[in-house]
């Protein structure tokens, strides 16, 4: 009989994080033990429970994995018919050109649906080897990526992460995260056997007008100092989310050469850049002018093109986000040969491939992003400036219901300061599956939901366990959705209002809502 364990890990790298989010633990698959990380079915005294209806797995030794923040909060939107703002993903169908390439990969000659090159369809690893060429030379440095030996395609960028750590972390090794962080990194470290060290990011207090609409109580920066704290002999590998979920954050050039920096006083460290939201990143620069290159992510620096950091660095993306494709599950690995020989070894044993036609749809997908779309110069200024208009909206929106924003200048999720609202207190004193004991930002979420109609997702399910109370004031806010659903988000929001603490500054009257203008493939 299959363990859990095996079960578990062949759904991850199946599904994906999407379905990894839905099915894994709070901390993304089993809690700690003192006695290490080994799986379920290797643990002494392992056996399954009911729970309320659910099955869970136990050991002698404590360890456990239960129902999740993404399951709790998925049933609450279905029970409550609740304007869904915590699923991270498009709530519109992807561009014309998007499904035209998809419908003629699957309608091609008969190899477009057989198997293909386990590492990935050699158009596809040819195109994103020019693609990274270009994206990752260092400054005055050309780079020429081998697209056969350099680059791996993989079940979206969730198996791209895990089969990295397979390959470069041996048992007992340490995983530098930044903190908060996707709970899917943990679980995976688990996997591989190492062990996760958390750096929390520092949050700087300020207040002031955000360029993207609506105020901001706060920024989180990088804790340098801390980071060089936390490396130790066993230190291996640095997880690198720009722009980071579920903060929005984005790592500036001097953050990253500060990294840069810790990792070449430590010849042992690597670091894993997650980069899946490159494409939408929202800053002050000018996207207009002609010599602009359409293929360079607008104000995002690649970790792997500083100085020195290509051969220290294995680059991860994918198209679902930038494509409103996110169950296509095409990802890639990008890095040098020696670990990405590894990489190419191990894929054959999880899948023989990631799926055939859509990898050749990408090729041409990949392609036309480059050409003018819906008056733009390319899709990728229009998806840019699509999200920036999403994002005005919703900081405004969370404004007028009287939360702060928490500056964040990428991906399509948002963090709200939930300080001045009131939370009734029967949901402070309710248990969960999910959360047994009950925190500040999950009752709200929970409040929010019932009585409010909007769901949006705790962020202490973003923090380690010893540091979950930083998040008991914050939740997470996805604004990937169309104008329809954020406006009646908006007229829910405003009965927070009447949830305001008595000691809280007054509001003003609500302000007016920015425009947000869906596109007709939508």
């Amino acid at each position: 009989m299959r363990s859990w364990s095996g079960v578990i890990v062949s759904l991850c790298l199946c599904f994906g994080s999407g379905y990894t989010e839905r099915v894994l633990g709070h901390s993304g698959f089993v809690s700690p033990s003192p006695k290490g990380h080994r799986f379920l079915s290797q643990r002494k005294g392992w056996r399954s429970s009911t729970l309320k209806g659910r099955t869970l797995g136990t050991d002698d030794e404590g360890v456990s994995f239960r129902p999740t923040v993404w399951s709790e909060f998925a049933s609450l939107a279905k029970e409550t018919g609740g304007v869904n703002l915590g699923q991270g993903f498009p709530n519109w169908r992807p561009p014309k050109f998007v499904r035209d390439a998809g419908v003629e990969a699957i309608q091609g000659p008969y190899m477009n649906n057989q198997y293909t090159r386990t590492a990935g369809l050699t158009p596809l690893v040819e195109f994103l080897a020019a693609k990274y060429s270009n994206h990752l030379a260092s400054e005055g440095e050309h780079r020429t990526i081998d697209g056969e030996k350099e680059v791996a395609i993989t079940v979206g960028a969730s198996q791209g992460l895990y089969i990295t750590m397979l390959s470069v972390l041996r048992p007992g090794d340490e995983v530098i995260l930044f903190e908060p962080f996707f709970n899917l990194y943990e679980g995976q470290i688990k996997c591989a056997g190492a062990t996760a060290k958390f750096v929390p990011m520092k949050f700087a207090e300020v207040s002031k007008e955000s360029s993207q609409g609506g105020s901001v109580s706060g920024e989180w920066q990088l804790d340098v100092e801390a980071l060089r704290s936390a490396i130790t002999p066993l230190t291996r590998l640095i997880v690198l989310n720009t722009p980071m979920n579920p903060t929005g954050k984005v790592f500036t050039r001097e953050e990253l050469e500060a990294v840069a920096e810790v990792v070449r006083e430590n010849p042992d460290v690597l670091v894993l850049s997650d980069e899946v939201y490159k494409f939408m990143i929202y800053t002050d620069e000018d996207d207009e002018d002609p010599e602009a290159n359409v293929n360079t992510p607008v104000g995002h620096i690649h970790f792997a093109s500083l100085p020195g950091m290509w051969d220290r660095t294995i680059t991860v993306s994918s198209a679902g986000k930038t494509f409103s494709v996110t169950g296509w599950q095409v990802g890639w690995v990008v890095g040098p040969e020696r670990f990405l020989a590894p990489i190419q070894l191990r894929l054959p044993f999880m899948q023989f491939c990631a799926c055939t036609p859509m990898q050749q749809a990408l090729v041409k997908v990949l392609e036309q992003a480059l050409q003018p779309y819906a008056g733009e110069k390319s899709y990728y200024t229009w998806l840019r400036k699509a999200y920036a208009q999403r994002k005005a909206f919703l900081a405004q929106a969370l404004e007028n219901a009287g939360l702060t924003t928490v500056r964040g200048d990428g991906g399509f999720f948002m963090i709200a300061d939930i300080s001045n609202i009131e939370v009734p207190q029967k949901y402070l004193e309710e248990s969960t599956d999910a959360c047994p004991e009950m925190t500040r930002d999950w009752a709200f979420c929970r409040f929010l939901a019932i009585e409010c109609g909007v769901v949006a997702l705790p962020c202490s399910a973003f923090f380690s366990e010893k540091n979950k109370a930083t998040g008991k004031n914050l939740v997470r806010f996805a604004f990937c959705k169309t104008s329809p659903t954020l406006q009646e988000a908006a007229k829910r929001l405003l009965k927070l209002r009447d949830f305001r603490k008595p000691d809280a500054p007054p509001l003003p009257p609500a302000g007016d809502l920015p425009p947000v203008e869906d596109h007709e493939d939508m």
